[in-house]
């Protein structure tokens, strides 16, 4: 291995950590957002005249590709083994029924554009794997962008320009979603002030303390503090995240290798990634394990370890050459599943609140939660929202990759 490889793995562990150190401590950062800078160093580092020149000469761009197929399958158990379905479902039945009407909105929409999108042309992404990503990252986020880009073998630049894309459409949208769409939803779906009050302080005591409990373990399993990963007590338990997460990685390549030789499998990836998300979900059920709560946060740096290992594999030139149908596809996603799944929760009589919460959960991910409930003035609802969100996670690589192979299978 070469120098400027080793250099490169270094800097695929450390930088991810540098850069949360820097929202921590800058408020331009902090709004950046740690995915958005692990992508734009990532491009920068490897798009540096040395390192090109080493790409081009070298086993470097192997490299890099192994890291990122690892660093995702790593982290998809990880994301997923916390999940507290048996306690959560207790308390989000309408979030669930709108996370659905969510998800339906979004495969929905998602299929009609495809018949509409042009398939021809050098700057234009392949239509399903449009599709695919658009289920997967407005029902969960960017993990599921990942885990679909690698299980679909999505180029990097192409990946690299729909979640560029997708980055700035969704600020408009969670700009729209804070400000001037509370009152016009709360007047288009059922709202009562009243409840909404009810819902923050008038619940039974013991709902309350429960619920109140169930809101405090999902801020502390799916915050933003990184801090514990870096603490010598908590590494053990990291040891035995890392354990488990390589039990399910090797698990689930000895199943696709199977599948392959016996079954003649045709897309071998694809089945890895949602064997990894079923394994994740079948640890959350052990609760030994659930209980394991730096497993989300561990499974998100190696989130970020990913996505400035992929930048560093694009090059700049090709991103500048953005095809127009791509930019009207990502728009039509957000905002036709937006007023689809408007006119489901309408029609079934589910609340204004609990739609906006569950729209922000599946457009913009679970960290956004918290931000559209303290808009709401309407506390109670993290819990729900957080609870769709994650859910969200589990669905959108299933939906994402068989949406995806059905639709690239049509003639």
């Amino acid at each position: 291995m070469s120098s400027s490889a080793l250099i490169s793995l270094g800097i695929f562990i450390v930088a991810p950590a540098l850069l949360i150190l820097l929202t921590e401590h800058y408020r331009w950062a902090k709004k950046a957002g740690a995915i958005v800078l692990c992508y734009a160093c990532g491009l920068l580092w490897g798009n540096a005249d040395f390192l090109k020149s080493e790409i081009e000469s070298s086993d470097l761009a192997q490299i890099q590709s192994q890291f990122a197929d690892i660093a995702i399958a790593m982290a998809l158990p990880m994301l997923l083994m916390t999940l507290d379905v048996k306690r959560w479902r207790r308390h989000a039945n309408r979030a669930i029924l709108s996370m659905l009407f969510a998800t339906t909105a979004v495969v929905t929409i998602s299929s009609a554009l495809f018949f509409l999108l042009p398939t021809e042309g050098d700057n234009t992404i392949d239509a399903s794997h449009l599709a695919g990503m658009a289920v997967g990252v407005y029902t969960g986020g960017t993990p599921n962008l990942a885990a679909i880009k690698a299980g679909l073998d999505i180029p990097n630049a192409h990946y690299l320009i729909f979640h560029s894309l997708d980055t700035l459409v969704g600020a408009f949208y969670l700009m729209f979603m804070l400000s001037v769409a509370i009152p016009l939803i709360r007047r288009w779906l059922p709202y009562s002030a009243s409840n909404a009050q009810n819902n923050n302080s008038s619940l039974s005591s013991q709902d309350n303390v429960d619920r109140s409990d169930t809101s405090a373990r999902a801020l502390d399993v799916y915050g933003e503090d990184y801090k514990p990963l870096l603490q010598p007590r908590y590494w053990i338990q990291l040891g035995y995240i890392t354990l488990l997460s390589l039990l399910c990685v090797g698990l689930a390549v000895a199943i696709t290798d199977w599948a392959v030789t016996h079954l003649d499998w045709q897309s071998p990836t694809a089945l890895t990634i949602v064997l990894l998300t079923l394994s994740g979900i079948a640890l959350s059920f052990i609760p030994a394990i659930q209980r394991q709560r730096l497993a989300y946060r561990y499974g998100m740096y190696w989130i970020y370890m990913f996505c400035f290992a992929v930048a560093s594999m694009a090059n700049v030139d090709s991103l500048t050459q953005v095809n127009p149908i791509i930019i009207l596809f990502i728009i039509g996603v957000v905002v036709g599943s937006l007023l689809l799944h408007a006119t489901l929760c309408k029609l079934f009589r589910v609340d204004a609140d609990t739609f906006m919460v569950t729209s922000v959960a599946a457009i913009c991910s679970p960290p956004f939660v918290p931000l559209m409930a303290r808009a709401l003035n309407n506390s109670s609802l993290i819990l729900s929202g957080m609870t769709t969100g994650i859910i969200g996670y589990a669905l959108g690589n299933v939906l994402g990759i068989s949406l995806a192979l059905a639709l690239s299978s049509i003639p």
